[in-house]
């Protein structure tokens, strides 16, 4: 097997340090992993332009699945062939299921504990300033006209108040972009403002006018062929489970269930997790509704993508099941962890193995870029109503008699925020040090 080549000066071993380093630390949902995406990337080490990055970035938001990891994978794909995307892709993944299936293992094992509970504590405030500064900071780059500002607003609308499902709201966005494209097309420019990002970052190794390599050009080969190594990569494991196990077993249902997930997860894990919930606690009793609760708690406040969640839930369903005996709990969990993740992330990478080709022939096209343009505007509305989610879920209690709020929460959250927006600091910065007061707070007794 050939070595991927260096891009740019970047070697192959080179981005695999970043993209397990970012697999560890990637927390924020997807809003705060695009966010120190964009810092490290686009910013610091200028290994892709902002045109670019938007670019990958708009095609992942219109697929199923995580975007975030999506769009490792793309950037991985891009510089450093399939090789290069596979293993940042795999990487964004499997630090955050280590981490889960450990601490699922403490989770039913030992109940609660104090010492994990302070680091949740700390760091789901420091989780909303996050989110936060990521619309603000998406919102600068791309709200650059009327047009544009007032899909965000609209977005914002639909998904707030009339609660609209994403997959509508991404259409409604895209056919404003391609109408706007054909008859105002100076307003869906995409990359508006690029050239003041480029005076202050400077030139990027896969800039704006950057050809596209040999390898990521569109050959229908290559597409037939990622095709059928994806169904092959999907069929040969669910035969085996159904052949050993029987299609009624507990980890052969599992596989199938998030197969079925994971093509339903237009506009991030807040979308599929009512289908999880109802499959998952009301059709196949894998875990309890507290359980799922808890979760989703530790999806949001474990590096990776929320939908990671998936993780606790095949955990918990095979230990709780019992599906190699009581003898062997934690390998039960174990298993059917990895595989729920193996069925749920699987799809990504082919969507990005297989698109990514025709995306890159893209990137210079008005007519098709509008439409990307106009989803990254709508994507600052939807961010700005997760920002708002996240507030109302981590800074008020309404288990209090009348509701109240969390003012150490609170003050977490403005502390981290007066960290992203004055003082500059790193998002890595930021949650470390809202990690280590939630544990000081939870040792002395005072976390809430």
């Amino acid at each position: 097997m050939n070595t991927p080549q260096a891009t740019g000066g970047v070697s192959f071993w080179q981005a695999f340090r970043f993209w397990l380093r970012l697999g560890c630390v990637s927390f924020g949902g997807p809003a705060g992993q695009i966010a120190i995406m964009h810092q490290e990337l686009v910013e610091k080490r200028r290994w892709i332009s902002e045109r670019r990055f938007l670019h990958a970035l708009n095609y992942c938001m219109l697929l199923p699945g995580p975007e975030a990891q999506q769009l490792a994978t793309y950037i991985g794909w891009l510089m450093h062939r399939r090789l290069g995307g596979i293993v940042a892709g795999a990487l964004f993944v499997l630090p955050s299921l280590a981490i889960l299936v450990a601490v699922s293992w403490l989770y039913l094992a030992f109940g609660d504990v104090p010492l994990v509970a302070g680091l949740f504590y700390g760091i789901k405030p420091a989780v909303t300033a996050i989110v936060a500064q990521a619309a603000h900071r998406i919102g600068g780059r791309t709200l650059k006209n009327r047009a544009l500002w007032a899909i965000a607003i609209a977005a914002f609308i639909a998904i707030f108040v009339l609660h609209l499902p994403f997959p509508l709201i991404v259409a409604a966005a895209a056919l404003a972009g391609w109408l706007g494209g054909h008859y105002t097309p100076q307003y869906f420019q995409a990359g508006g403002g690029h050239a003041a990002a480029q005076a202050s970052y400077g030139p990027a190794l896969i800039d704006d006018h950057t050809p596209t390599p040999a390898h990521a050009r569109f050959r229908w080969a290559g597409l037939l062929g990622v095709v059928l190594a994806g169904l092959a990569l999907w069929a040969l494991p669910m035969a085996a489970l159904t052949l050993y196990f029987g299609w009624q077993h507990t980890l052969t249902q599992m596989s199938w269930f998030f197969t079925k997930a994971a093509l339903l997860t237009f506009g991030g894990a807040y979308a599929v997790l009512p289908y999880v919930y109802q499959g998952a606690v009301g059709q196949y009793g894998w875990l309890t509704p507290t359980q799922m609760v808890d979760g989703l708690a530790l999806g949001e406040t474990t590096p990776g993508p929320l939908i990671m969640v998936v993780a606790f839930v095949g955990f918990v369903g095979g230990y709780v099941k019992g599906v190699f005996g009581p003898d062997s709990l934690f390998l039960a969990g174990a298993v059917a962890a990895c595989l729920v993740t193996w069925f749920t992330f699987l799809p990504s990478f082919v969507f990005i193995l297989a698109g990514g080709p025709l995306v890159e022939s893209t990137h210079g096209n008005l007519k098709l870029t509008a439409p990307l343009t106009a989803i990254t505007a709508a994507v600052v509305g939807v961010i700005v109503n997760l920002a708002l989610f996240f507030a109302y879920h981590v800074l008020y209690r309404p288990e209090v008699q009348g509701g109240s709020i969390d003012w150490i929460a609170l003050a977490i959250a403005v502390a981290a925020a007066v960290a992203l927006f004055k003082l500059k600091r790193g998002v890595i910065e930021v949650i470390v040090g809202s990690a280590l007061i939630g544990c000081a707070l939870s040792l002395s007794g005072l976390a809430a």
